[in-house]
């Protein structure tokens, strides 16, 4: 049996405890100096609200100090975060696999016993949502889902995970970190997608061509259609939908040759497959791309 539940945080990076957030920096070794210079960073900050109603009149409340949150729009922001939560695998780390990258966090829970399979999840759950409440992070509900993985010998089990009366949803499919991952593992749901994000690329290669210059036109091939066709490649390019995939990224590449080299400022003529030059899978030495033929 093999499960996998994904959390999902209420304003993760606003609900950042800066007490809390310092005393794991100063466990972690930022001590002295570097610690005061990141309180003197979080500290002493104040925000109000500003409301305008129809006569254009502002409205302001009392300045209050901050003590939760990391500001908007900093570098630091995620940065911030990740000795935060840095600590939260080791509270589940024998009962399951962490998988954690800023704010997106996940548990991979293996068993071949039914019942103790069961039994991780909710205990998994149930410690972190423990361990979130210790640190001052509020759980979205209605974010949160499990996702059993199965095969023909393994079937889902029906599970009901309930906390305060709020279920969590269990689901078939879900994107996490940009790929969309479905319980039979086969890539199918990731693959389907690709059709309709690869046409809008084609769109505005096509709609922007005659009015701009071909280096604007390849940067925003190699930025829309090569990007959405080489990432998680090692993901889905050896699923059994693959060809479909690989068919219509193919088609995307052509096709957005086909309109830069149409392009009134291409002076290379041929509409061959290739973009001023550069090889569909060649960019600055980069990695194949999975249209190359």
């Amino acid at each position: 049996m093999v499960g996998e539940l994904f959390f999902d945080l209420q304003k993760a990076f606003d609900c950042v405890n800066h007490d809390i957030l310092l005393s794991k920096m100063k466990f972690y070794g930022i001590r002295d100096i570097a610690n005061k210079l990141m309180e003197s960073y979080l500290r002493n900050r104040y925000q109000r609200v500003v409301i305008n109603d129809d006569r254009l009149n502002k409205y302001y409340s009392e300045l209050e100090q901050m003590h939760h949150g990391v500001p908007q729009g900093s570098v630091l922001r995620p940065l911030f975060f990740l000795p935060y939560i840095n600590d939260l695998p080791k509270s589940v780390s024998d009962k399951s696999n962490p998988i954690l990258f800023a704010d997106d966090t996940s548990f991979i829970i293996t068993n071949y016993n039914k019942g103790e399979f069961k039994h991780n999840i909710y205990d998994i759950f149930h410690e972190i949502n423990k361990w979130f409440q210790s640190n001052l992070l509020s759980l979205n509900y209605g974010k949160t889902y499990l996702l059993q993985f199965v095969t023909k010998s393994n079937q889902e089990i029906e599970m009901h995970i309930s906390l305060k009366n709020k279920k969590i949803t269990t689901t078939q499919s879900i994107k996490f970190l940009g790929l969309t991952i479905d319980a039979s593992v086969t890539r199918k749901y990731h693959i389907m997608e690709l059709p309709s994000r690869l046409n809008k690329a084609c769109f505005a290669i096509r709609s922007i061509r005659l009015f701009m210059s071909l280096d604007i036109l390849r940067s925003t091939y190699f930025l829309y259609v090569c990007s959405v066709i080489s990432y998680g490649i090692i993901f889905w390019g050896n699923s059994s939908y693959s060809g479909e995939g690989l068919a219509v990224a193919w088609e995307a590449g052509m096709t957005g040759t086909v309109f830069v080299n149409d392009c009134p400022t291409n002076k290379t003529g041929k509409g061959t497959p290739m973009l001023a030059g550069i090889k569909l899978h060649d960019k600055d030495n980069t990695s194949s791309a999975p249209f190359e033929r």
